[in-house]
C-alpha cells in the first residue's frame, strides 16, 4: 500500500517499532487514548475491567490499566466508561460484489457496525473483467479505512468452458502475478473446483501450488457429503480453510484435518445455527473456527447488519460471547496469517477497535475506530471518503448478440403433444443448495407448456460477455409466482451471464432487455409495472450511494412478494441458481449442470 493513497495507511510494524516504543514509556505523547473501559481480551479469553488503549499513527501503543503517562497536549482522549473495548470485526470469507456496493459504499455500509476489515474473494468481478477486476477493486480498497485483504480468484471459470461460458481466465500464471501486487493479496479465493483438485487438474493444482509458494492461504469450497474420504486429498493439497459447512459434523471434519471451518450466516442461508453446535454439543475446541457472511445484500445491510448481526446470532446459539467474538477476531487473522496486524488488541497491532455499550451479548457497536481514527460514532460514519472511478470497460460490460426477443424462452419438446418428464430445478428457502426434482409436464404444437397453477417456472441463462447469442432454457420450481411475472438479473454466479426467470415468456423477454439496457442489475416485470436495480459495474455493482442501493434492492424484493415470490432475501438465493459447483443441479448457458459423487455433468432437459 501508498501511504499516499489514504489516509487510513496502516503502516508496516517495523517502520513504527521505534515510535510506539517511545509512547509506551511515556517519552512522546500518544496520538488517541480509549481509557475506562472493559476490555475485551481475544488472546486469553477473558474481560478485563478498567483498561485504557494508547494509539500512534494506525497502531496501537500501550495496552494497560494506565495510559495518563502518554497523554500530551494533543492526546485526543475517549472516555469509555465502562463501555467493552473490543477487536473490530472480520469477515472471514465475503463477496464484496455481492452486496452490490463499491468497496467504498460497502465501507460506509459496515464500519459503523464494528466490521473494520475483512478477507474479500473478489472472484464476481475478476468473472467478469480478469485480473483487471480483481486490481480495480483492490485499488479502491486501499483508499478506504478497512482493513481489506484480497483472495485472487481461484476458478475463472468456476469449472470449465464446456459447462459454461465466462467473460475471463485465470491460470497459475495470473494468480502467481497477482500475489505480486502486495501483502494485502492474502489468499487464494475459494478452489470450487474441488474435483479438479482432487484429481489432479494441471490448472487447480498449480494455482494453488502458486499461492503455496508466494506464501500464501488457499480457501476451499468442498461440497461433497459427510465421511467422504476425498475431503483428505483436498486439505492435502494445501487447502485450510472452507466455508460449505451446513452441519456440525462438516465442522468437526474439516477441524480434524487441520482446516479452519467457516460458519456462514448470510441475508439468505443459515447455517450458523446448525454448524455452531460442533462447539457448543460436541465440545470441538472453537479456535479454528470461523464466522462469516458469504454474503449479505445492501437490503439485509441494513435491516439486520453485517458481522456484529453473525456475532450476536451465534451467542444466541449458546456461544460464550468472548468464544463469539474470538470467531470473528483472532481466529480470523490467525488462518489468514495476519494476527499481528489485525483481529487483537495488543501492542503493536492495528489501531483497529470498537466500543460497545450494555451487554456484550447484545453487540451494539457505539464507536470504531480504524487504523488509529474514529471512523464512526451512533451508527453514523464521521469521515467522508471520496469515490472512486471505474473505467468505461468495467461499466459497459453486457454485450448481448440482439435484443431479447420472448421467442427466445421457447422449449422444444421430442413430442408433438403428450406428458413428458423433465427436471426442474427445485429452489430451497435460506439454503445454498438446490434439488434435483422431475415433474410430469405438457407438451404443445412441440413446445412446452407451463402448467396453469405457476408452480413451475422458467429459467434461462443468455451469455453475455461475448454476444454468442449462446443460451439454455430450464424449469425451475418454488418461486412462488402467483401471477405472471418474470426476473432478470446479471447477478448470476458465477459467470455472471444474464439469467431469467419468469411465467411468462413475454414477461422475461422484457426484464432481460430492461437489465441491458442500463449495463446491469436486476429487474422485475409483471403487468403492473417493471422495477430495476441498476448494476453498471460489472453488472455487479452500483455506483449510487448505499442507502439508496439498500432502498433499490428493497424494491426488487417488495416487486417479487407482489408477484407471489416470498423467499427470503429471494434474490441472494436466485443468484446462485446459474453457479454450478453447488448440488444438486444448476443452469449454465450450456444446459443443466448435475453435481454428484462424481462431478459435474451436463444432463438432459427431459428424462427418457
Amino acid at each position: 500500500m501508498n501511504q499516499l493513497v489514504s489516509p487510513f495507511y496502516r503502516a508496516p510494524l517495523a517502520d513504527c517499532a521505534p515510535d510506539l516504543v517511545a509512547v509506551a514509556r511515556g517519552s512522546k505523547p500518544a496520538d488517541l487514548v480509549v481509557r475506562g473501559g472493559k476490555l475485551v481480551n481475544v488472546v486469553s479469553g477473558e474481560i478485563l475491567p478498567d483498561m485504557s488503549v494508547g494509539v500512534y499513527g494506525s497502531r496501537i501503543a500501550f495496552v494497560g490499566k494506565d495510559a495518563s503517562h502518554m497523554i500530551g497536549e494533543h492526546t485526543r482522549i475517549i472516555e469509555a466508561a465502562g463501555r467493552y473495548i473490543a477487536p473490530g470485526l472480520l469477515d472471514g470469507h465475503c463477496h464484496i460484489e455481492s452486496t452490490q456496493l463499491t468497496v467504498t459504499q460497502f465501507a460506509r455500509a459496515v464500519m459503523p457496525l464494528g466490521t473494520t476489515g475483512g478477507f474479500f474473494d473478489a472472484h464476481e468481478i475478476t468473472n467478469v473483467l480478469g485480473l483487471q477486476g480483481l486490481r480495480l477493486m483492490l485499488d479502491e480498497a486501499r483508499t478506504t479505512p478497512l482493513a481489506a485483504y484480497m483472495q485472487v480468484a481461484s476458478c475463472v471459470p468456476s469449472t470449465g468452458p464446456e459447462l459454461e461460458t465466462t467473460g475471463a481466465f485465470l491460470g497459475p500464471a495470473e494468480v502467481a502475478e497477482a500475489f505480486t501486487w502486495g501483502p494485502d493479496v492474502i489468499a487464494l479465493g475459494e478452489v470450487m473446483n474441488f474435483p479438479g483438485v482432487v484429481f489432479g487438474d494441471d490448472k487447480m493444482i498449480g494455482e494453488i501450488q502458486a499461492a503455496l509458494r508466494a506464501g500464501r492461504a488457499a480457501d476451499g469450497h468442498f461440497t461433497w457429503p459427510v465421511g467422504d474420504w476425498r475431503l483428505a486429498a483436498y486439505a492435502a493439497s494445501g487447502i485450510t480453510g472452507d466455508h460449505e459447512c451446513v452441519t456440525a459434523e462438516d465442522v468437526a471434519e474439516r477441524v480434524r484435518l487441520g482446516m479452519y471451518a467457516m460458519m456462514r450466516r448470510g441475508s439468505a442461508w443459515h447455517d450458523v445455527a446448525r454448524t455452531i453446535q460442533a462447539h457448543t454439543e460436541m465440545g470441538l475446541d472453537s479456535r479454528r473456527m470461523m464466522l462469516v457472511t458469504d454474503d449479505r445484500s445492501s437490503e439485509s445491510l441494513m435491516q439486520e447488519g453485517h458481522m456484529n448481526f453473525v456475532v450476536r446470532h451465534a451467542i444466541q446459539q449458546g456461544v460464550k460471547p468472548v468464544t463469539a467474538f474470538q470467531m470473528a477476531t483472532i481466529n480470523t487473522a490467525e488462518r489468514f496469517g495476519v494476527a499481528r496486524d489485525v483481529g487483537t488488541i495488543t501492542p503493536g497491532s492495528c489501531a483497529d477497535l470498537i466500543l460497545l455499550d450494555g451487554n456484550l451479548a447484545d453487540v451494539n457497536v457505539t464507536m470504531t475506530i480504524a487504523a488509529g481514527k474514529v471512523v464512526a460514532e451512533n451508527g453514523k460514519m464521521t469521515v467522508d471518503l471520496a469515490p472512486f472511478r471505474y473505467p468505461e470497460e468495467a461499466t459497459h460490460s453486457v454485450h448481448l448478440s440482439r435484443e431479447v426477443h420472448q421467442d427466445d424462452f421457447r422449449i422444444e419438446t421430442p413430442v408433438q403433444s403428450g406428458t413428458l418428464t423433465a427436471r426442474v430445478i427445485h429452489v430451497r428457502e435460506n439454503h445454498v443448495e438446490t434439488i434435483e426434482k422431475f415433474a410430469q409436464v405438457e407438451a404443445s404444437g412441440g413446445q412446452l407448456q407451463l402448467p396453469a397453477d405457476n408452480k413451475i417456472c422458467k429459467i434461462a441463462v443468455i451469455e453475455r460477455h461475448r454476444g454468442t447469442g449462446g443460451k439454455a432454457v430450464g424449469l425451475v420450481s418454488n418461486i412462488g409466482f402467483t401471477k405472471p411475472a418474470a426476473l432478470a438479473l446479471t447477478v448470476a454466479h458465477d459467470s455472471h451471464n444474464l439469467m431469467v426467470i419468469g411465467s411468462s415468456d413475454e414477461m422475461m423477454s422484457r426484464a432481460a432487455n430492461a437489465v441491458a439496457s442500463v449495463q446491469g442489475g436486476l429487474a422485475v416485470v409483471t403487468e403492473e409495472k417493471t422495477t430495476l436495480l441498476p448494476l453498471p459495474i460489472a453488472g455487479l455493482m452500483s455506483d449510487a450511494p448505499f442507502e439508496q442501493v439498500a432502498a433499490q434492492s428493497q424494491a426488487i424484493t417488495e416487486a417479487l412478494a407482489d408477484a407471489g415470490c416470498g423467499l427470503n432475501y429471494a434474490t441472494m438465493t436466485l443468484s446462485l441458481l446459474a453457479l454450478v459447483v453447488i448440488p444438486e443441479l444448476r443452469l449454465s448457458d450450456k444446459g443443466l449442470v448435475r453435481i454428484s459423487d462424481e462431478g459435474f455433468n451436463l444432463v438432459p432437459l427431459f428424462v427418457d
